[in-house]
């Protein structure tokens, strides 16, 4: 079938002895399939195949290695131990034998196993033959049925891994694709998170719109919708040629979430219902977590304040207090969902002539311009306010009890400080005393 046995699937590159492991005993999975295909991983995931005692197994392990112990099901016999670097999970077969248990599988490709003791690797669906053509397909319906994450797991390995789903496959999928709301969102979720993740993963969430899989959980994508998942990836690349920090920041992963970055930020909010309320609603019910929701709805509730062309330096600083780190998501949506990526990648050229038509687009794009240098700048006043004194140096100075008006002064003296009408503790403290009798009607 193949010329050797892959050296990632070498028992000293475990994060355990091979002794620990019964006769016979399989890996399977992914961790297979990414050995024959020649890719790596920075972190092992490893899934073992073994006739009996799995769990007990599992715990051997884990004592052995003071590693973290899972029991992920009990009925079915899965646990999963958690290295530093690794994890591994160990099942009981399912079956007679390995072969029957890689018959109830979702793909060919996840349907080949490895035999560490023998170095045999056992393939009855001729799921090799696949790896080389590239082909995600099948072993039957009515294993994709039986979990139903299956028909979105194949989109998103068809993503990751660069591969197309064989006809036959993609039409079952299709027919299936109402069984995908039995499926708890949370696992959903993570699902389509993969997608959001890069790129790659932006025509399979347009196929999958198409074969009906995101219709439970996104009620509101339309095909417009997924046309500007497209123009997300364009507008953070051009903002990445342009600005590699804001890139960077765009790859972060949001607090909190299951590797949600700030891209796929803009992309969630490209999905959902362009009413923040609506939208954070929506994002409830399929799980995501408070920092991700704030994420999309703060996006789409100052969005439109990036389309104004004569910002004062007092508008720009309360978009920047209210966006804060979600700054990142806004600029790339305003970019893809306002069309200016063609004009952003020249704004430079449009300072002098411009066609009548693409004036406020090219004023648009320099402002943005303006205001990303602003966010990337720890020094801007504007965008990161110094504070010239504190509440209690306020209350002292003033001679004045603690009460809001507190909070209205310092907000105040810090506008007054980004427009350059203060620069000294003497100077905000003369100002706020101008403001005292205005500020004290609120």
């Amino acid at each position: 079938m193949h010329e050797s046995i892959p050296s990632t699937l070498a028992p000293e590159n475990w994060p355990f002895s091979l002794e620990f492991l019964p006769q016979p005993a399989y890996m399977v999975g992914g961790a297979v399939r990414d050995a024959l295909l020649g890719r790596t991983r920075e972190y092992l995931d490893l899934d073992f195949v073994i006739p009996s005692k799995a769990v007990k197994v599992a715990r051997a392990i884990a004592r052995h290695y003071k590693a973290g112990f899972v029991l992920l099901d009990a009925e079915r016999q899965i646990a999963r131990v958690v290295f530093p670097h690794a994890t591994a999970d160990f099942a009981q077969q399912e079956g007679d034998s390995v072969e029957v248990d890689l018959h109830r599988r979702d793909f060919t490709v996840n349907a080949i196993a490895y035999n560490p003791h023998t170095q045999e690797i056992i393939d009855p669906l001729q799921g090799y033959v696949d790896l080389q053509q590239g082909i995600l397909r099948m072993i039957s319906a009515p294993n994709l049925e039986d979990d139903p994450l299956r028909l979105m797991r194949g989109y998103r390995q068809a993503a990751q891994l660069g591969f197309t789903i064989e006809p036959a496959t993609r039409t079952a999928i299709r027919s299936l694709a109402s069984h995908l709301s039995k499926v708890a969102a949370e696992r959903f979720r993570v699902e389509i998170g993969y997608l959001l993740a890069n790129s790659q993963g932006t025509p399979w969430i347009t196929s999958a719109w198409e074969d009906g899989l995101l219709a439970p959980f996104f009620k509101n994508a339309t095909r417009e919708n997924l046309n500007k998942l497209a123009a997300v990836d364009n507008a953070a690349t051009l903002l990445t040629e342009n600005w590699q920090q804001l890139g960077a920041q765009l790859q972060e992963y949001v607090r909190d979430s299951v590797k949600t970055t700030w891209l796929g930020i803009a992309k969630l909010a490209s999905l959902v219902n362009p009413n923040p309320e609506l939208a954070e609603i929506e994002l409830q019910e399929l799980t995501y977590s408070r920092a991700e929701i704030r994420g999309v709805t703060t996006a789409l509730k100052l969005l439109p304040q990036l389309q104004v062309v004569n910002m004062s330096l007092r508008q720009q600083y309360f978009l920047f207090r209210n966006a804060d780190i979600v700054f990142p998501t806004m600029a790339v949506l305003a970019v893809a969902l306002d069309n200016l990526v063609e004009v952003m990648s020249s704004y430079k050229l449009l300072h002098t002539a411009v066609a009548t038509s693409l004036e406020s687009k090219a004023s648009r794009c320099q402002v943005l311009a303006l205001l990303i240098d602003r966010y990337l700048n720890p020094d801007d006043l504007v965008a990161h306010p110094t504070p010239l004194m504190s509440g209690k140096e306020l209350i002292v100075a003033l001679d004045i009890p603690a009460s809001p008006i507190i909070g209205h002064l310092l907000t105040e003296i810090a506008v007054a400080q980004a427009e350059g009408k203060v620069s000294t503790p003497t100077e905000a403290i003369a100002f706020a005393r101008q403001l005292q009798d205005k500020v004290k009607g609120y």
